[in-house]
Formats: C-alpha cells, structure tokens, sequence
C-alpha cells in the first residue's frame, strides 16, 4: 500500500467523521501541513507512513487556544490517534504506532514535548511552519477574530511600553510565539523556510506601524531594524 493510498483513506475518513467548526484547523491545514513535511523530508531517511500518519492526525484532538488544557491536546491526540490507527485502520502496520504517537504527542508549541525521532522533528517543523508567512498572518487573525480578540492596541501595537498580552491583542501573538518559531525549528529545512517567513511578519509588522503614522507607501525602518535577523537589508 502506497503513502498516496493512506493518504486518500485519512482524507476521506477525516471529512466524514472529523468535525471542522475551526478552520484554522481543518483538513486542508493537515493537507498543506503534508505537503510541507515532504519538502522538509527530502533526501532524508524518514518514514514517510509516520510523517504522514503524524500530519494528518497531529489536531485530531485540538482544544481551543483559550482552554485551561490546551497544553495537554496533543497528548490526548496522541491516545486518540492511536485508538483511530487501532480500531479504524486495523491494516496500518501496527509497528509503526509508537512512532506515530510520538509525532502527534511531541508537536505542539505549548505542550514542550521534545521530538525524538526524525519522523517527529518532521512533523513539528511542518506544522509550526503553518504559523508563519502569509498563510501564518491569516491564521492568527482568524483565531484571534474568533475568540474576540482586538487586532492590536492602537496606542502602543508593538507592546514597547507594556506587558505583552496576546490573549487581548493579535498583533501580541507575532512577539510571544511566532517570531520565535525559528529558533525552534529542528530541521535544517524547517529553520530556513521558517526564517523567511517569519521575515515576512516582520514586513507585516513594518507596513502596519507606517500605516498607523498616516504613511501608508513605505514601510516602518525602526520596526525592520528592530524585528529582521542580523543581516537583512532594506
């Protein structure tokens, strides 16, 4: 059985019992979130069944963001997926379902599960890549949007002279966690990807703050010298 064939029987199982009120995390994101796996994958010696399982039930179980126990949700996709692989797909080689388990259990941002297999570094890269760039900015906003979160504080939108507080304003998001992505990437691949695309926030960042200054065709220089990595250039 191909990985194309385990692909076609998730996708179809998931849109017909999997329940996808959050578009943030629906099966097209575990489709790209595939898709980005086997580019970080290439060359590489891993197993490309556990990459894919691991995409494609790495949300299985997603608490919302504001939820007391958000940091345990892939632990308890990790229990669920095992379950689906046990009883739904009783013909996936049960020899890879620890493997498995520790890709969906060890991706999460919150939960601080290190990956120990290639297969898991794979997947936690792929996914933590979802964050960033263009699909990354429309993703916080329309979590933020649906948890009634502002967009950002007019007053001070880069937090430069207070706490930062994601839970009240979007834009905070971008400080807290996504620009900090790169430097947890585990792949080589992964960081490169994430580096430019975490760049592309930082642009984001830059046009927005200009834009609040009344100047709306340029970009905020202090905001780029502030934000991009050593070495990018205007």
């Amino acid at each position: 059985m191909t990985v194309a064939y385990w692909q076609i029987r998730f996708e179809s199982w998931l849109h017909e019992t999997w329940p996808q009120d959050d578009k943030a995390h629906d099966v097209a994101h575990l489709r790209r979130v595939w898709q980005t796996a086997q580019r970080i994958m290439q060359g590489s010696s891993a197993d490309e069944l556990v990459v894919l399982a691991g995409c494609y039930f790495h949300d299985i179980v997603n608490l919302p963001k504001n939820h007391p126990e958000r940091h345990l949700s892939s632990a308890h996709a990790a229990v669920e997926t095992r379950r689906i692989l046990q009883d739904i797909f009783s013909d996936f080689p049960p020899e890879k379902h620890d493997a498995v388990f520790h890709a969906v259990h060890a991706h999460s941002f919150s939960a601080g599960i290190a990956a120990e297999t290639l297969e898991a570094k794979i997947v936690q890269d792929a996914d933590r890549l979802e964050s960033l760039g263009a699909i990354g900015l429309a993703r916080v906003f329309y979590v933020s949007g649906a948890l009634g979160r502002a967009l950002f504080d007019s007053a001070d939108p880069l937090g430069l002279e207070r706490a930062l507080d994601d839970t009240q304003w979007a834009l905070d998001h971008f400080q807290k966690k996504l620009l900090r992505l790169p430097a947890t990437m585990q792949t080589a691949e992964g960081k490169r990807l994430a580096e430019y695309n975490a760049q592309f926030l930082v642009t984001y960042m830059a046009k927005l703050c200009a834009e609040l200054k009344g100047d709306y065709c340029d970009l905020d220089q202090e905001v780029l010298m502030k934000f991009s990595p050593p070495g990018e250039k205007y």
